[in-house]
């Protein structure tokens, strides 16, 4: 499973090429973006890195049979969640934005799935779970492709299932106690949550020129 995990994170983060160099290209052409798109890409951060942290907390609490910080939690978690959802409303509708909540809650499911199997010791729930959250990045990245022809549905795929993939490393080495290598991932995780973050952010921008002017 570890270098299933390991070979799906290489290749999801080649498909996500284009939106890996717009991240790295972003600082030196931070002077010619519009204040509103910055505005927008900092909101988008911040949501997304609340997603990352409270995820982890869920991880250490439930890996540690700590019941009522887990419950704590996984409340965050799907507030956040809604948060996250809430914020393309003012683009797409409340149609949408129920939708895409719908969606993260399944992301948000096979991660929990995959979580309890690591507790448990289940390989063959550890698959299922892993290929439900492979699945659900191709669901997330055809819905918002479809919104916006801005968002090319196999780069987001490919960052949503480097995200993915980030999560299943961060389980594993929690649950080993492997806390330097979790580290490693953890900086590398809040660093893709930029990348996802900027590019949804520069995607709607283009497509409602209007609405960041």
């Amino acid at each position: 499973m570890r270098f299933r995990t390991a070979t799906m994170l290489a290749a999801a983060l080649a498909m996500g090429g284009p939106g890996l160099a717009l991240a790295a290209t972003a600082p030196a052409a931070a002077a010619t973006v519009p204040a509103k798109v910055v505005e927008t890409q900092a909101a988008l951060r911040d949501l997304w890195l609340g997603h990352i942290f409270w995820v982890r907390n869920v991880v250490e609490a439930r890996l540690e049979d700590n019941a009522s910080a887990a419950k704590t939690a996984e409340q965050q978690v799907v507030d956040n969640a809604k948060a996250i959802a809430g914020a393309i409303e003012p683009y797409y509708g409340k149609a949408a934005s129920e939708k895409l909540f719908g969606l993260l809650a399944g992301h948000w499911g096979a991660i929990s799935a995959y979580l309890d199997a690591t507790h448990a010791g289940k390989k063959a729930d550890q698959d299922a779970a892993f290929k439900k959250l492979v699945d659900n990045a191709g669901e997330i990245s055809t819905f918002l492709g479809g919104a916006n022809p801005h968002l090319p549905v196999e780069t987001l795929r490919g960052l949503l299932t480097a995200h993915g993939a980030h999560h299943v490393e961060q389980i594993k080495q929690l649950k080993a106690g492997q806390y330097e290598q979790e580290a490693a991932t953890w900086a590398a995780m809040t660093k893709h949550m930029y990348v996802i973050a900027d590019a949804l952010a520069g995607g709607i921008a283009k497509q409602f020129p209007d609405k960041f002017r």
